[in-house]
């Protein structure tokens, strides 16, 4: 068992687990399967092995330590699932086993865990004195999670109270002592991503920078398990805002691939973020599919799916899905979003106003600017005043108060700037430009209009640029921007034995034979034409894949729904209708996941095949390609990575603006 102890200790979860014997049920072989399964990525192992733990101590009549495993599994379902039903069982379980024993860890952990479940219940009234005593115990008794959980859910009640400085101050200070080590590495890689949660759904980009940076310079050391994929979230985030987008969804993708082993439904945390950025990159193929996986998982992937259905021109649809959100909102539990408040509706609000702009419904824009300047005054942030001045703006210009736009537009100009977020920036130029023309001021207009051009190019998001330099070319001259009405430049692309040449605008580039090259030129063959990516790459390998789900995942999750029946019956003896209604939320979401994973005659569905690999390995090799392109030829390269489509379906879309005629010899 030595050897298991060490590994454990160095971070070598594989060979910890090897080094067990499988038949080993003591009480350390089940300790240290159930680290080392955690580090390693098997969250059901991991659980089974707590819940066997639980098990034994029962039967021994050791009630303290059974009671300190079921509490433990409560944790690891809080903190991995998402699946609240069977966190209260679990929580029963440990309290009725820790009835009449005098406080101690396990009081400490169970209110922390208590204040978790009433906040992502919608509930905070009910969690106040479970933070309190989670705090209190967890100082008396050295329990970090509870100590850490207690205070960041203290935090986040003081924030819904409307103390948002206060709640700030109180993360400040727990940041600090994360950031000296005051706490195990699991519960920091947990509380860390809570921290970050609460400034970006707060709209302080800044404090998320700084505890991101944090963050992940500490998970190159101590961090196990999630830790990483909820970090290279956080940074595909903040790479959102910041730019640019082709690194944001980068490390979304490497986030996707390292938490699927661990989230069941919050595994639409990640999906979303990699929709969001394709969609400010114009991929709406690849959004689309990532969205619609998301709702799949019981995940709401709006205000981004309605977003993207007006970017295809449905804008009807667009707004029955925001309205159907703020009629009905998603109240299923995430630590990612705000589960209660007005804050939960601020981005759907935000987008709602977007829509209504695009379809000059000015009594919607208005109702739902007035709401974003009231959250704003409620939550006072740079990201919430920003958001609502920017609506102001949308509500104002439709109803041809152009001084109002121009003025409320400038301001989410500049604050979006100052907190180094160039997209949105350049999305409120837009606003104003139209606020200025609407004015009379041309050039102001076509001022703001090169500027948002400009930006949206640098961030790295084509198809709004290509929007924002027609409307500066419909200001200006018939002749297209940036082309001076001069015949399309000309392009040459020839392969030569083991290498490519580019030539463009007397310059020559010459490249290995890489991939992604000769993907470029079919793409370059047929202008507009979307092509299959598996047409791409030809495959003829057999469509195999792991299964959608292992015997023991499959095992957990009976387990799980077990659970959840015993919550449902609970919650009808004692009336109430709004837990039994979570419950069946989290009943039909683990049917759903079994059913997946069981095709015909009973077969194992598997995931993983061949289209999907396909779609990643045309995305990364005409990636490469073009940076290594971007080194000896960056106008070229940048004119490529506006105008190549990945996703399923890849293309060349030719930009009218900057034409280039191609001549091919491959």
């Amino acid at each position: 068992m030595s050897e298991a102890r060490d590994a454990v200790e160095l971070g070598d979860f594989e060979r910890a687990l090897t080094s067990i014997a499988a038949d080993d049920q003591s009480e350390e072989a089940l300790e240290l399967t159930a680290a080392a399964a955690y580090g390693a990525g098997e969250l059901e192992r991991a659980l089974s092995a707590l819940e066997t733990l639980h098990t034994k101590h029962t039967g021994a009549g050791d009630r303290e330590a059974a009671a300190f495993a079921a509490v433990r599994v409560a944790l690891t379902l809080l903190c991995e699932t998402g699946l609240l039903a069977p966190v209260r069982g679990w929580v029963a379980r440990a309290e009725r086993q820790a009835a009449g024993l005098p406080p101690g860890p396990v009081e400490a952990l169970l209110a922390a865990v208590r204040a978790c479940e009433r906040i992502l219940s919608g509930d905070p009234d009910g969690a106040v004195e479970p933070a309190r005593r989670a705090v209190e115990l967890g100082d008396q008794f050295g329990v970090d999670a509870a100590r850490g959980l207690g205070r960041t859910m203290s935090a986040r009640l003081a924030i819904h109270a409307g103390d948002v400085e206060g709640g700030l101050a109180l993360l400040d200070e727990l940041a600090v002592d994360l950031a000296m080590g005051g706490f195990d590495a699991l519960t920091t890689g947990n509380v860390y991503c809570e921290l970050i949660c609460v400034a970006q759904w707060l709209g302080r980009p800044d404090r998320a920078r700084e505890w991101t940076d944090v963050m992940e310079r500490w998970r190159h050391g101590r961090a196990f398990g999630a830790s990483h994929g909820r970090c290279r979230v956080h940074r595909a985030e903040l790479l959102r805002v910041s730019g640019p987008a082709d690194a944001a969804e980068n490390e979304a993708l490497v986030a996707c691939a390292e938490l699927r082993p661990w989230m069941r439904r919050e595994f639409g945390w990640p999906l979303v973020e990699l929709g969001n950025i394709r969609l400010l990159r114009g991929d709406l193929v690849g959004a689309e599919e990532v969205f619609l996986e998301a709702h799949e998982r019981a995940w709401s992937p709006q205000p981004g799916l309605a977003l993207l259905r007006l970017e295809q021109g449905d804008a009807e649809a667009a707004r029955a899905m925001l309205q159907s959100e703020i009629d009905h909102p998603s109240d299923l539990p995430w630590k990612e979003r705000p589960p209660f408040g007005d804050l939960q509706l601020l981005p759907i609000l935000d987008a709602q106003v977007a829509v209504a702009a695009a379809m000059r419904d000015g009594a919607t824009a208005r109702t739902g600017a007035d709401r974003l300047l009231g959250i704003a005054e409620r939550y006072p942030s740079p990201g919430t005043a920003a958001t609502a001045a920017l609506a102001d703006a949308r509500a104002a210009l439709l109803a041809a108060d152009t001084t109002r736009a121009a003025r409320e537009a400038q301001r989410a100009v500049v604050a979006w700037i100052d907190m180094g977020a160039p997209y949105d920036a350049a999305v409120a130029r837009t606003v104003l430009a139209e606020a200025l023309a609407a004015a009379g001021n041309a050039s102001g207009a076509a001022l703001e209009w090169k500027a948002a051009a400009a930006a949206f190019a640098e961030f790295g998001a084509p198809l709004r640029e290509a929007a924002a330099r027609g409307r500066l070319d419909e200001g200006t001259s018939a002749a297209p921007v940036g082309t001076g009405g001069r015949a399309a430049d000309q392009a040459r692309l020839v392969r030569r034995g083991d290498h490519w040449e580019f030539a463009f605008r007397d310059h020559t580039a010459v490249l290995a034979d890489l991939k992604g090259i000769g993907y470029l030129a079919r793409l370059l063959s047929e202008p507009g034409r979307e092509v299959h990516v598996l047409d791409l790459v030809l495959v003829d390998v057999a469509d195999e894949g792991l299964p959608v789900l292992d015997e023991e995942a499959k095992a957990s999750y009976r387990r799980r729904l077990a659970e959840v029946e015993d919550d449902i019956a609970e919650a009808e003896r004692n009336g109430d209708l709004a837990r039994r209604e979570l419950a069946a939320r989290d009943r039909d979401y683990l049917v759903a996941e079994l059913k997946s994973a069981v095709g015909l005659g009973g077969r194992d569905r598997t995931t993983g095949g061949t289209a999907e690999r396909a779609r990643g390995a045309v995305t990364r090799s005409l990636r490469y390609a073009l940076g290594r392109l971007q080194e000896q030829q960056p106008d070229l390269a940048a004119h490529l990575s506006r105008t190549v489509r990945t996703g399923a379906f890849c293309s060349y879309q030719p930009d009218p603006l900057t034409p280039v005629e191609w001549r091919l010899e491959t």
